[in-house]
């Protein structure tokens, strides 16, 4: 990453979390049952399997850290497994030691809450856009949640578009608004095909 900032206190990860966190339930509740299955802008994946990314990687990190969740909730109900899965992490973001625990991370010391709020925060609020359009629908971000995207655009600078992680940036107008520029960003257009 290109860029750091101070570590967010235990409470404002927890706040964060709970924030991002509600905000893909709130996406992943209006999905269609039918549209679960349909292409994603991810390539390769559909509805589910973005859930199932941003469901998996965290667990992948927790377990990586000693932290056991126990049985991967079912994704045959993605909106019911997000929600089981958000409870448990935000139950160990309740005790503020969990959240302060130091490791070596991609650029140095950090700590666990560090990681859940910067980069796994950015998942939660830019996946929001793929699960929606997977349905046919477009999403509207907040400021707040501009704010979360382009704050990783700016740390992650050319590691953004490594394999596996992003599509290239895409040229927008001039005049495009902030969301069209945060989504060209991330290799994604700004308009869902009909």
């Amino acid at each position: 990453m290109t860029g750091t900032a101070p570590a967010p206190t235990p409470q404002a990860v927890r706040a964060a979390y709970a924030d991002r966190s509600a905000g893909l339930q709130a996406v992943l509740d209006a999905v269609r049952p039918a549209a679960w299955d349909a292409p994603s802008p991810c390539d390769g994946w559909t509805g589910r399997d973005v859930v199932a990314h941003v469901l998996d990687t965290q667990r992948d990190f927790l377990a990586g850290h000693g932290v056991d969740l126990g049985p991967r909730p079912d994704l045959d109900d993605p909106a019911a497994a997000w929600r089981a899965h958000a409870a448990a992490v935000q139950e160990l973001l309740a005790d503020p030691a969990f959240a302060e625990r130091g490791y070596d991370g991609f650029t140095g010391p950090t700590t666990l809450g560090a990681t859940l709020h910067l980069f796994y925060g950015f998942d939660m609020v830019a996946h929001r856009w793929d699960v929606a359009a997977a349905d046919g629908r477009s999403h509207v971000f907040t400021d707040a949640d501009l704010d979360v995207l382009e704050g990783m655009v700016t740390a992650m600078g050319e590691h953004l578009y490594g394999e596996g992680v992003c599509a290239a940036p895409l040229d927008v107008p001039a005049d495009a608004d902030r969301q069209t520029r945060a989504l060209a960003a991330l290799g994604r257009r700004a308009t869902v095909p009909a």
